[in-house]
């Protein structure tokens, strides 16, 4: 009999589970965290076939067409630590003991108090229930929040100070996406989250969206000179659209707790719409304006913990700016 993907992915999840992560749990004396475990290494599946991807597919396409020429290999290990971090579970596993439990009190003291959450599939029963259906709808509900989420993270100068660390990469790769500030990361999540109970999300469509998302982005951040054309490039960000987003052409006046270009994670749609987007672009050199000699040749840091420390000093220091 022929197996289709699922059916190799829930067999390899199994295995991985029951002969790696229970047995580890039971000689620990964890065996109450089971069925989390059993959740958790269904993500570190699903990040160890990612990074495979991303590595193969991804990287194959860097070398054959590079936007730019590697220079500084250091800063993309740095990217890579980064990336094993968020896309192997071990994120997930802060989340699920500081974030989760919040939400799940939180959601169930209102469901106690006759409080439900909104269900967008129930909006038009027979066609909005249709499992295809509600993936787009929540993907464009979801693209939609982490466009203003993004415009926010370049809007209010505290809220810049930590996503600085992602902008801060002057040698943007397919391993950038995840180059971010923990506390960035955690709030975002925490968002993103919330969102998800709030519209009902089904577990199985919320990790659906989850690697869809994440695969866009790595690719969205790749060094390389592809574009979809100029319809497709209207249609979903590319590595062109995107690497406009950080360019270091811009100074202070249009970046970082001011404004900006291209802000959409998935659908270029959001930044049309409110006049955002800018397609007409090259292949920028990447980073921000003040990393520059004649802008102050600004420190953001050139280890994990280092980025980390400085983030939170600017953050610390910044003043919260309006819109």
């Amino acid at each position: 009999m022929i197996k289709t993907a699922e059916d190799l992915f829930d067999s390899a999840h199994q295995w991985l589970f029951e002969a790696i992560v229970q047995p580890v749990l039971f000689d620990l004396g964890l065996s109450a965290f089971l069925e989390d475990a059993f959740d958790g290494s269904m993500w570190l599946l699903i990040g160890v076939l990612q990074i495979i991807l991303i590595a193969v597919v991804f990287g194959s396409l860097q070398r054959w067409r590079p936007a730019e020429p590697v220079v500084d290999r250091q800063q993309i290990r740095i990217d890579i630590f980064y990336t094993l971090i968020h896309r192997l579970g071990l994120f997930r596993l802060v989340l699920f003991f500081s974030i989760q439990p919040i939400w799940d009190f939180l959601f169930g003291q209102a469901s106690l108090h006759g409080i439900s959450t909104f269900h967008v599939d129930q909006i038009w029963p027979g066609v909005t229930d249709i499992a295809w259906v509600s993936l787009i709808i929540y993907i464009l509900i979801f693209d939609l929040v982490d466009y203003f989420y993004h415009r926010a993270q370049h809007r209010f100068a505290w809220f810049w100070s930590l996503h600085a660390v992602h902008h801060s990469q002057r040698q943007m790769t397919m391993w950038s996406d995840n180059r971010n500030h923990l506390l960035d990361s955690v709030l975002r999540s925490t968002v993103f989250v919330l969102v998800a109970k709030l519209i009902g999300v089904p577990p199985g469509q919320f990790v659906l969206i989850v690697v869809l998302t994440q695969l866009v982005e790595s690719y969205s951040h790749a060094n390389i000179r592809l574009s979809f054309g100029k319809v497709g490039e209207r249609f979903l960000v590319s590595p062109k659209f995107h690497r406009y987003h950080h360019s270091i052409e811009y100074n202070e006046s249009t970046a970082g707790p001011a404004r900006g270009h291209n802000f959409a994670v998935l659908f270029p749609i959001w930044d049309i719409l409110f006049g955002t987007a800018r397609f007409n672009t090259g292949y920028a050199k990447t980073g921000i304006h003040d990393q520059e000699p004649d802008a102050g040749s600004r420190d953001y840091g050139r280890s994990f913990l280092s980025q980390q420390w400085l983030g939170l000093k600017r953050m610390i220091g910044s003043k919260t700016a309006g819109f």
